[in-house]
């Protein structure tokens, strides 16, 4: 099943200074729940756009049901050959680089799947970078999970120690560590490429199917006529619509782009205080706009994850003017929405809500959405 995805041409507004028309983008890891909302949007802003991943790790996947018209190179950012003939063939200026194994209990059964994807992965993207004279920018997403988390009831700062109890945020914590070393190490001449991290919290949002991750998990219990059995009813999380990220990563490639030596650095994207909620807090809030739903707490015992984190992402608002657009409760309701109308009446809302974001962002006055 696919869903055609038209330009959005009655936005009315010039994004991100219109930087992005035309620009030869390369996207890894395009084909996840994070990448396809990026590819949608890079698509928006009429990047020659390119993409670099496997085949969705689920079906459905957002990837598919968007049917985007795009240049796809199924490769693993493993393969360190491959990765450098395809940034040679797509000569891009910014590389997005997203491509990731995502999932902290997957990291468990699989951690040298994760090591090798999250740490290597990224070694090869930027050293394919390295040897491509096109290439002016690179953002490197990672994670909230990357510092090393003491259940601090305060947000972690971009110069906070980096850590991780589990294989995944270690991994994306060794990632982070890699994006220094190449940019000292490699990319501190003047003509270099720009190189940024981003580190974002918990994202929500329509065509995210992945395993072990509380909406998916709730949409398929609803979907199968069943209570969804949660693990950590009160684990606090920094919830965020991905659009909201996906902003700051572009807001950030922007950055770059135009030169802007400071903002080569780590950044945070995590939500105002309102968006740390605990899963029980969530729930209760997709419940009020899909009343389907519903869940029990489980008592199975489980591997470890954190059951406090926050992000300040104070740097981020200073110096690149990023904030949020959507709160908690407008992100959990688009989220609902998304699948409660695919569940329903078979359509794709994708379009429709990046085109009511931006709408919003205009209104609210964010510099990167102007007439």
């Amino acid at each position: 099943m696919g869903f055609g995805q038209g330009p959005l041409e009655d936005v009315g507004v010039i994004m991100f200074g219109d930087l992005y028309r035309g620009r030869r983008v390369l996207l890894t890891g395009h084909t996840g729940f994070k990448g396809s909302w990026l590819a949608l949007w890079l698509q928006a802003l009429g990047a020659d756009l390119s993409g670099l991943a496997l085949a969705p790790a689920t079906k459905p996947s957002h990837w598919d049901l968007l049917n985007l018209d795009m240049t796809d190179h199924r490769v693993d950012v493993r393969d360190a050959l491959l990765m450098r003939n395809v940034v040679q063939t797509v000569q891009p200026e910014i590389v997005f680089h997203l491509a990731a194994q995502p999932l902290v209990r997957r990291s468990y059964r699989d951690p040298l799947e994760t090591w090798s994807t999250n740490v290597i992965g990224t070694a090869n993207v930027l050293e394919a970078c390295r040897q491509q004279p096109s290439v002016r920018a690179i953002v490197v997403v990672t994670t909230d999970k990357c510092y090393e988390n003491h259940e601090w009831e305060w947000g972690y700062r971009e110069s906070d120690r980096l850590g991780g109890h589990d294989p995944y945020s270690a991994s994306k914590a060794a990632a982070e560590l890699v994006v220094t070393s190449y940019r000292k190490s490699f990319f501190n001449s003047p003509n270099a490429p720009l190189l940024a991290s981003a580190r974002a919290g918990n994202v929500i949002g329509g065509g995210d199917w992945s395993e072990d991750r509380l909406i998916p998990d709730l949409v398929r219990a609803v979907e199968g006529g069943r209570p969804l059995e949660i693990r950590a009813p009160h684990a606090t999380r920094p919830w965020q619509h991905v659009l909201e990220s996906l902003a700051g990563y572009l807001i950030l490639g922007q950055a770059l782009l135009a030169g802007d030596r400071a903002s080569a650095r780590a950044w945070n994207f995590g939500p105002d205080a309102e968006g740390n909620q605990t899963v029980c807090e969530v729930l209760e809030r997709l419940k009020s706009t899909w009343p389907a739903l519903t869940w029990c707490v489980g008592k199975e015992a489980h591997a470890h994850e954190a059951t406090l984190l926050h992000l300040d992402s104070t740097l981020a608002r200073k110096r690149l003017g990023w904030r949020p657009v959507w709160s908690l409760d407008d992100g959990l309701a688009a989220t609902a929405n998304w699948f409660r109308v695919l569940h329903e009446q078979d359509k794709l809302l994708s379009t429709t809500q990046l085109h009511d974001y931006i709408q919003a962002a205009e209104q609210a006055g964010h510099a990167w959405a102007c007439k």
